[in-house]
């Protein structure tokens, strides 16, 4: 499947981007504020795509006449996501990032709102959460900007990085509420 925006395709991840997504993704400032660990290598980014990236709802950000993906967006359906208790069975979770050379350029909010679209009107979600740990102000302005509402912050959460465990912040957006922002 493929969603489109004015200036970016979300398409399926292919192994043939490990070499893309390893030069993004090897920036220490990509993976930290995410939680992830840096890329060490095209092949631990080709591992990365067949062990989650190429599943599901889970989308390569490639801008308008470019070939290879900058970003990933993803839209975890509940029993997939591991957000919060506070998850209903008909909620998504949704996770994004970008490389740094293609930060502040609206990009990342522009592949959030089709994403939102996809989950509200073609999926038929109640409510979007979306997490960022404390520190990522990239993050929390993206979801503002999107509409979504703070929530509640947890302490003490485990990330993918080995014995790393952060303070995250959750917001929550609603159907009616994405509805009310789009009109």
């Amino acid at each position: 499947m493929e969603l489109h925006t004015e200036r970016l395709l979300l398409r399926q991840w292919q192994e043939n981007d490990a070499a893309a997504l390893f030069r993004h993704a090897s920036d220490p400032c990509v993976g930290a504020a995410a939680g992830w660990e840096t890329h060490r290598n095209a092949e631990y980014s080709r591992a990365a795509i067949r062990r989650f990236l190429a599943e599901g709802e889970i989308y390569a950000i490639v801008p308008q006449g470019e070939s290879e993906p900058v970003g990933s967006i993803g839209l975890w359906l509940q029993a997939d996501a591991e957000c919060c208790a506070e998850m209903r069975p008909n909620d998504g979770e949704l996770g994004y990032w970008i490389a740094k050379p293609y930060w502040g350029r609206g990009l990342m909010p522009e592949a959030v709102r089709e994403v939102l679209r996809h989950g509200f009107a073609d999926l038929g979600l109640d409510a979007i959460w979306c997490g960022y740990y404390a520190g990522n102000e990239q993050s929390r302005r993206v979801q503002e900007k999107c509409g979504f509402q703070y929530h509640h912050t947890e302490t003490d959460k485990p990330t993918q990085i080995a014995g790393d465990r952060r303070t995250e912040h959750f917001s929550r957006l609603k159907k009616e509420e994405w509805r009310a922002i789009k009109n």
